[in-house]
This record gives C-alpha cells, sequence and structure tokens, in this order.
C-alpha cells in the first residue's frame, strides 16, 4: 500500500483511515476497532513497529473508551456513526493546510439522502473498515498558553471575508498561541463562504478549532440529522472534545433545529439545547478527566437560555474549576450563574458571551479602509479576545480589531460645561469587557482623588445617538446597524469637583475579574 501523506489536501485522510492495516480483523459490522498510534515516519497510516498509544479516548459521539496498552480500541456504531479521537495532551491530531484538525472517521455507508443539497454534502463510505486507525504526533505543551478566540465571524460573501482578513486576521498573523476558536456562526447561511474563510484564518498559523452556529446548517435539510451534513464533510462531529496542558475542552452544539410544515410550507427554526446524545457524551467523557482540572466548554447559543442546562451543571457537580464561553448574541456580558439557574457547585459558574469578529453583522458607516465599523448593540467594538490559561486557571483580555491593545473603553463626558456646575456633570464609561466583579475609578488630573464610578445597566449613549443619525439617512447609505440594548457594562458618576476655567482630563481607571488594570482619559473644556 502506498504511503499518504498528512500534509498534503486533507480529502486523503479518510482514505487513510480506511486503508491502514490492523491485527484485529473479525469483529462484527456493528462494532468499529482500530489503534491510536505513533506515527513516527509521518505517513498517516499504522506501519510495522509503529507503537499503539495506551489510554487515549476514543468516542463514537455517545460512549466513550480508553485504548489499551496496545492502543486498541472498540465501540459500537451505526449506519450514521462519527469515530473520533480525543487528543490528549502532549499530542497532536491530523492537520490541514490551514491549520483544521481531522480526527475523525464518518461512517455513513448509504451518504446523504438529500436530492438538492446545494453545498457539499457527505459521499457514500461504503462497509465498515476493518479498522479505523488514528495517527497522533508527539509536541511540547506548557501548562501557560493562550488561546485565541472569536465570537460569530459570520461573512455572508468574499467581500465580508476580506474584512476579517484586514480587521482581524492580519495583526494577528504569527501571534503566539496554542490555538484559536470561533464559536459558531462561522459564516451566514452562505456555507461556499466555509473554506475561503478558513483558508484566512489559516494565515495566522495555529491549529483551529470551529463551533457549530445555527447559520452553520445547510437550510435545505429539514430535520436535525441532516442540517448539518456538509459541516460535518468539512469539519466533522458537531460535538467533541480535546486537551492542551492541563485543561479539557469540550466543544458542544446547542443548536436544536426545528421544521414545521404548515399549510404546505416548510419553516425551520432553532433553539438552545444539547439533548440527551450529547449529554451523554458529555458525561462519559468527563469520565476520563480530573477532578481538579479546568474544564473549558465552548458553545454558541449563550449558557443562560439552553433548555437543558442543568443538566450540563449537574455533570460539572464537584468540579471547582469550570468556565463556559459563547457568542450568538453580538454584545458582550459576563454572567456568574448559582443556584437559581440550575448551578450546584460552590460559588458561581462563570459564563462569558463573547463579542463578535463580525460586531453588527458588518454594519454600519465604512472607514478610509473600506471596512465598516460594526458597532455593537451594546456600544462595544468588534474584535476577539486572548485568553491565557495557567494550570487550573485563566485570564481573558478582549482585543478591539485595530485599536491598541489597551483601548478597553469608551468614555462620554460635554464637550464644555461651567466651572461652577462641574458637580453636576456626568460622566458616562462603556467597559466594553467589565462585569459586575470589575472596579471602575475616576479622577480629574494627575492629582485629583480617584472616586468609585457606579455600574449602571443603560443604553451606551454613544450608540444611541449613532442609531438616531442613521435614522436621518436615506436607505442607499447602507446596512443599518441593529436597535441599541441595555447593557451592565456601563459605570456613571459625576464629576467630583468645581473646576477653574480651562481644559482638564478626566481619567478612568478600572481592573477586571482577573486583576489586569487599564486607564484612559478624556478632556473636558471649563469655561
Amino acid at each position: 500500500m502506498k504511503h499518504l501523506d498528512f500534509y498534503r489536501p486533507v480529502a486523503y485522510l479518510a482514505l487513510a483511515l480506511l486503508l491502514s492495516a490492523t491485527t484485529h480483523s473479525a469483529f462484527a459490522a456493528n462494532t468499529a476497532c482500530g489503534t491510536v498510534f505513533n506515527d513516527s515516519n509521518n505517513n498517516g497510516q499504522l506501519d510495522k513497529g509503529e507503537k499503539g498509544i495506551m489510554g487515549v479516548a476514543v468516542s463514537n459521539g455517545r460512549e466513550v473508551v480508553q485504548t489499551n496498552r496496545k492502543g486498541h480500541y472498540e465501540l459500537p456504531v451505526a449506519d450514521d456513526t462519527m469515530i473520533f479521537v480525543i487528543k490528549p495532551s502532549g499530542w497532536r491530531v491530523p492537520q490541514n493546510e490551514n491549520g483544521i484538525s481531522h480526527f475523525y472517521y464518518n461512517h455513513k455507508p448509504a451518504g446523504s439522502q438529500n436530492e438538492n443539497p446545494k453545498y457539499p454534502v457527505i459521499a457514500p463510505t461504503g462497509p465498515l473498515p476493518k479498522a479505523i486507525n488514528f495517527p497522533l504526533y508527539k509536541q511540547k505543551e506548557s501548562n501557560s498558553f493562550k488561546m485565541i478566540c472569536f465570537g460569530d465571524t459570520q461573512p455572508r460573501n468574499q467581500e465580508e471575508v476580506d474584512y476579517i482578513s484586514h480587521d482581524v486576521i492580519q495583526e494577528l498573523v504569527g501571534f503566539d498561541a496554542a490555538f484559536g476558536v470561533t464559536l459558531g456562526d462561522v459564516v451566514f447561511d452562505n456555507l461556499d463562504m466555509l473554506k475561503p474563510l478558513e483558508r484566512t484564518v489559516g494565515t495566522i498559523g495555529v491549529p483551529w478549532y470551529p463551533v457549530h452556529g445555527n447559520h452553520d446548517v445547510n437550510a435545505r435539510f429539514h430535520s436535525e440529522e441532516t442540517s448539518d451534513e456538509t459541516w460535518e464533510k468539512l469539519y466533522g462531529p458537531t460535538f467533541y472534545s480535546f486537551n492542551y496542558g492541563k485543561v479539557h475542552f469540550i466543544t458542544l452544539d446547542d443548536i436544536a433545529w426545528k421544521t414545521t410544515k404548515t399549510n404546505g410550507k416548510i419553516k425551520n427554526s432553532y433553539h438552545g439545547e444539547l439533548g440527551e446524545k450529547q449529554l451523554v457524551f458529555i458525561k462519559n467523557d468527563l469520565a476520563f478527566v480530573g477532578k481538579d482540572d479546568l474544564v473549558v466548554l465552548l458553545m454558541h447559543i449563550p449558557l443562560t437560555v439552553v433548555e437543558d442546562k442543568a443538566k450540563l451543571f449537574e455533570l460539572l457537580e464537584g468540579r471547582p474549576n469550570t468556565f463556559t464561553v459563547s457568542a450568538h448574541w453580538h454584545r458582550q456580558s459576563h454572567f456568574f450563574m448559582g443556584e437559581e439557574s440550575g448551578w450546584k457547585g460552590e460559588g458561581k459558574h462563570h459564563h462569558l458571551v463573547h463579542a463578535t469578529v463580525c460586531g453588527s453583522w458588518w454594519s454600519g458607516a465604512k472607514d478610509e479602509n473600506g471596512i465598516p465599523h460594526s458597532t455593537m448593540s451594546d456600544g462595544g467594538p468588534n474584535g476577539y479576545s486572548i485568553i491565557t490559561f495557567n494550570d487550573d486557571e485563566y485570564s481573558i483580555r478582549f482585543k478591539a480589531a485595530r485599536r491598541q491593545a489597551d483601548h478597553q473603553m469608551n468614555i462620554y463626558a460635554p464637550e464644555f460645561i461651567e466651572g461652577t456646575k462641574a458637580t453636576e456633570t456626568q460622566v458616562v464609561v462603556n467597559v466594553f469587557a467589565g462585569s459586575e466583579r470589575s472596579t471602575v475609578d475616576m479622577r480629574i488630573g494627575e492629582s485629583g482623588k480617584w472616586v468609585p464610578m457606579t455600574q449602571t445597566t443603560m443604553i451606551d449613549p454613544y450608540y444611541k445617538a449613532l442609531k438616531e443619525y442613521e435614522a436621518k439617512l436615506p436607505p442607499e447609505a447602507g446596512r443599518k446597524l441593529p436597535n441599541a440594548r441595555e447593557t451592565d457594562h456601563i459605570w456613571t458618576g459625576n464629576i467630583p469637583m468645581n473646576l477653574k476655567p480651562g481644559l482638564h482630563l478626566i481619567n478612568v481607571r478600572t481592573t477586571d475579574m482577573f486583576g489586569q488594570t487599564y486607564t484612559d482619559h478624556r478632556s473636558i473644556r471649563v469655561n
């Protein structure tokens, strides 16, 4: 048999898995078996002398087993089953030239049954192979590492893929991260944009894990089972897990796709739900994860509105180190979930609804580079985050697209005031990634006293003014921004002292829940 190179086009992967040799061949058609092995010669197939790896988890999307001392596993399969290896720490799985991991075999003997799919679907895979073997490659992994985190990138067309390239990707090329994730809505219904966007994100030069979102489904498929076939063809299972350093990541699919038919018309809808099969997978997966290990769950729809979140929390009970992150809302919020949300652990569970790369779906006026400002409905800019992990701890730093790393807030105050009315003048500060665990203080000049500001849920005043201005524009002025939404990452306070005539600086300082401090200032003129 010819050697197959996993650094060549990844279409070879399924063929390599299909053809890999094994000494175990006499199993029933409903049992998948194979070996997870150290591919020492990097050819993608199990050769004589290459050793199996003990203790690696493998799953069929429900059951999870660990390989024996020879690296061998067995799992039950049906006629539509994704078999995948769960990447262990210190190893990597095959990746294509864009950093997309290929760690699965899709067993679908008859292929897709949709006659008019529009987008690529799964061709018949034929009978179950005698062995489905998974190559792994050793790599050094520190317990302290960085992850690039994108919310919805969501391009409709190539023009918007180019926005992403120039607005976000270019400044990340060569960034020292272990890997990156996109938290769903990778594209905006047009699945033809998945590969162009993949190539664009691939220029960053790190492994990338996409999460399945509601705009990533093939809407011509009118069932939960078939709507994700294009995704499965390109990226494999919609939920899976992997390890890096001392952190266990679980990528979830919380899109419950529903189709109804009324008067002959088909209507698609969705809501946030994990479902019984996925919950069973999570339970079985966590059985091989240490109780004190940090478990990070990546999803698209915010956990706060996932219908069966209480069942997920039951599975996380007794684990002191958990963190969940989503996107979807096109605004940024931190939630600290307790008993009222079904959380049964100690303290509060931290859930981040992440800002989006596309902001408000690439809406708003274009700048000098032809890219829409796309401010989100909470007044925050589009952007991404760098999440740093250190053993069982994590910290998050939001990064506004094409802004300096310390641009973490907008300060609003009048251009000028009367000095005698200074203490009646309100200052409003939008801290883009602020939370109830942030502190925000204000002072005047360099010698003034720092005065605490008050967290206030309200509409961002600048965004409100944008919408008022936009309402006066003709329809041909471009895509309109969404309606303003109240946000809790705003702080207010009055200027703490009367001021002499002249120009003064309002200084603002914020410290987040991770102890990271940022400062900014705005001038105000006193008559």
